[in-house]
C-alpha cells in the first residue's frame, strides 16, 4: 500500500511540474533578413520577441581597424540571435556598469531588437537607444537597458554597441589621407550612422516602421543624439530625438579640431609604440593598444570636428538652423553632480562656499552667490550641488533646447527627473537621497529590479509615467496621452515650462533660467 501511494505521489508531482516546465521552455522564432536567417526567442510570458547579436556592419578588425564601418557580411544557414554581441574594447572605468555579454572585443558592431510578440500594428514605432559611458565605456548589454518591458508599450526598441576610446576616435594624418573624404576619427559616430542606415534598410522585416524612428540616448548617448541631429550624414535617418543629460554645447567634452586630434594621435602612437605608422598600429594586438590608451586622460580619444561627420562645431550648426528639424525631448536629472566637485577638497561649509565662489568667478562672484544663495552649511551644500549639476550637464543641455527651439522649426519638450532613489539599508546615517546622473535609466526601461534597492510604489508609478511619455513621443512626436499630466511644449509664451518627473509630477515655468543665462554668458558651463 505504501509503495502504491508513493507511485501516485510521484506521478502527482510530475503532473504538477508540467506547467513550470512548459514555462521554462524556450520558444524560438525565425526570420529571414537580407543577410540570412535569424533565430530569435520569445519571452517566457509570450509577450516579447527578441533578436540579439545581429551584425549591422563588418567586424572592424585587422585592416578595417580605424576605417569607416563596412556592410555586414551575409551568412548561410540559421544564425542564432539569442545572446548579446560583445561590448566594445574598454577598461573597467565606471563602477555602476554591469554587463551581460561575453566580454569586450574589437568585433563589437552588433545590435539587439525587442518587439511585442503580438504587435498592435503592422508598422511599429522604432526607438533606437544609444548607451552612455563617456565614449570610453559602456554597452547595451547592461541589465538596466533590457528593453523587453519597454517594448510592451507598443514600440520596437533597438540597442547597439559602437566603437569606443582609441578604437572609436583615433585621428591620424595617414588615416585622413586614406579615408576618401579627408577625415579621420569619429569612427564610433560613423558606427552610429551605420546602425541607423541598417535600421532604415532592414527594420520593416522585423515589423518596424523605417519612417518612424526615434533616437534616444543618455549621457554620451545624449551627446551622440545632439551631433547626429547636427550631422549631414544622419539626415533623414530618424524622425524624432530624445536626449537624457548631455550635449556637445559646453566644455564637459570639448570638440577638438581634426588637426589637433591628428597631432594627438601621432603623439600617442610615437610615445606608446615608438612609431607613427598606421600599419604598425593595426598590427598591434587590440589589448596592447587599449592598455596604452588607458594610461591617458579619459577625454584623449573622443568625438571631434572632423569636417565630414561634423562639418563644424555643433553649437554653430544649431545656431544657423542647419540641424535636422525634428521634434526634441530633452532634459536632465536633479543631481547630475555632487557638491564636493565644487569645494575641491575643502570642507563643505558656508565660509568655504563663498571663498570658492570668489576664486571661481572673481568679479562675478556676487552675481553667482545671488543666483546660488546659501546662508548655512546645509544650504551651501545644496547650492554647490545645484551649480555642479548645472556646470556638468544642465546648462549645456539647456542651450541645446534653446537653440533647437529657436532654429529647429519643431516642437521641443523639456524635463527634469526629480525622483530621488531610495536609500539602501546600509546607507550611512545622514545620507541625503538624490536623483543622480543616469538614475533615470531603470525608470525609462521599466526595469527597476535590475538595481538592488528598496523600491517603493511611487518609484514604479514614476517608471510607468516616464516610459509612457517616452513611448508616446516615439509614436507621435508628443509625449502627452490619456491619463498623463499635461506636458506643455517648451515655449516662452508659457514661461518655458519644465515637466518635473517625480512621484507628484507636473509642469511648471522654469525657475532657473537666470542661472543658465549667467553661465552661458561666462562660457563656464561644462
Amino acid at each position: 500500500m505504501k509503495l502504491h501511494l508513493r507511485k501516485w505521489a510521484l506521478l502527482f508531482a510530475l503532473v504538477s511540474a508540467i506547467p513550470a516546465l512548459r514555462a521554462q521552455q524556450v520558444t524560438y522564432v525565425q526570420l529571414r533578413t537580407a543577410n540570412g536567417v535569424l533565430e530569435g526567442v520569445v519571452s517566457a510570458d509570450g509577450k516579447v520577441r527578441t533578436f540579439k547579436g545581429v551584425p549591422y556592419a563588418a567586424p572592424p578588425v585587422g585592416p578595417l581597424r580605424w576605417k569607416a564601418p563596412q556592410p555586414a557580411p551575409s551568412w548561410s544557414g540559421v544564425r542564432k540571435a539569442v545572446e548579446y554581441g560583445p561590448r566594445a574594447m574598454q577598461g573597467r572605468i565606471f563602477d555602476d556598469m554591469v554587463f551581460d555579454d561575453a566580454g569586450p572585443s574589437e568585433d563589437c558592431l552588433y545590435l539587439h531588437l525587442w518587439m511585442p510578440a503580438n504587435p498592435p500594428s503592422a508598422k511599429l514605432p522604432v526607438m533606437v537607444w544609444i548607451h552612455g559611458g563617456g565614449f570610453v565605456a559602456g554597452s547595451c548589454s547592461e541589465p538596466r537597458q533590457d528593453a523587453g518591458n519597454l517594448s510592451k508599450k507598443g514600440v520596437m526598441v533597438v540597442t547597439f554597441n559602437y566603437r569606443l576610446g582609441v578604437f572609436g576616435f583615433l585621428a591620424h594624418p595617414a588615416l585622413t589621407r586614406e579615408s576618401g573624404h579627408d577625415a579621420s576619427g569619429n569612427y564610433g559616430l560613423l558606427d552610429q550612422v551605420a546602425a541607423l542606415q541598417w535600421i532604415k534598410q532592414n527594420i520593416a522585416t522585423f515589423g518596424g516602421d523605417p519612417g518612424n524612428v526615434t533616437i534616444v540616448g543618455e549621457s554620451a548617448g545624449s551627446f551622440s543624439v545632439s551631433v547626429l541631429m547636427a550631422s549631414p550624414l544622419a539626415r533623414g535617418l530618424f524622425r524624432r530625438a530624445i536626449g537624457e543629460s548631455g550635449t556637445f554645447f559646453g566644455a564637459t567634452l570639448p570638440l577638438k579640431s581634426r588637426i589637433a586630434a591628428e597631432q594627438a594621435g601621432v603623439r600617442f602612437a610615437e610615445s606608446a609604440f615608438g612609431t607613427a605608422s598606421v600599419e604598425a598600429l593595426r598590427a598591434k594586438p587590440a589589448q596592447e593598444v587599449l592598455a596604452a590608451a588607458l594610461k591617458l586622460p579619459r577625454e584623449y580619444f573622443a568625438p571631434i570636428i572632423d569636417g565630414y561627420f561634423l562639418p563644424t562645431d555643433a553649437r554653430s550648426i544649431y545656431a544657423a538652423g542647419r540641424q535636422s528639424h525634428v521634434p526634441l525631448l530633452a532634459g536632465w536629472n536633479q543631481d547630475e553632480e555632487g557638491f564636493r566637485s565644487f569645494f575641491a577638497g575643502d570642507e563643505p561649509t558656508i565660509g568655504n562656499y563663498e571663498a570658492r565662489a570668489k576664486v571661481r568667478f572673481g568679479s562675478n562672484a556676487a552675481t553667482f552667490l545671488k543666483l546660488y544663495p546659501a546662508a548655512t552649511d546645509a544650504e551651501a551644500k545644496r547650492a554647490a550641488q545645484d551649480f555642479a549639476g548645472d556646470d556638468f550637464i544642465a546648462c549645456s543641455t539647456w542651450k541645446w533646447l534653446e537653440l533647437h527651439r529657436t532654429t529647429g522649426e519643431s516642437p521641443v519638450f523639456r524635463y527634469e527627473f526629480d525622483q530621488t532613489l531610495p536609500l539602501p539599508a546600509d546607507a550611512a546615517p545622514g545620507t541625503v537621497p538624490t536623483a543622480p546622473h543616469a538614475s533615470e535609466i531603470e525608470f525609462v526601461f521599466r526595469v527597476l529590479s535590475s538595481k538592488n534597492l528598496p523600491w517603493r510604489p511611487e518609484d514604479y508609478a514614476v517608471s510607468e509615467l516616464v516610459s509612457s511619455y517616452w513611448t508616446n513621443f516615439a509614436k507621435t512626436g508628443d509625449p502627452n496621452g490619456p491619463g498623463l499630466p499635461r506636458w506643455p511644449a517648451y515655449d516662452s509664451q508659457d514661461g518655458y515650462p519644465v515637466m518635473h518627473l517625480r512621484a507628484h509630477p507636473g509642469a511648471a515655468p522654469d525657475q532657473h533660467r537666470d542661472r543658465y543665462e549667467f553661465l552661458d554668458r561666462l562660457g563656464s558651463a561644462r
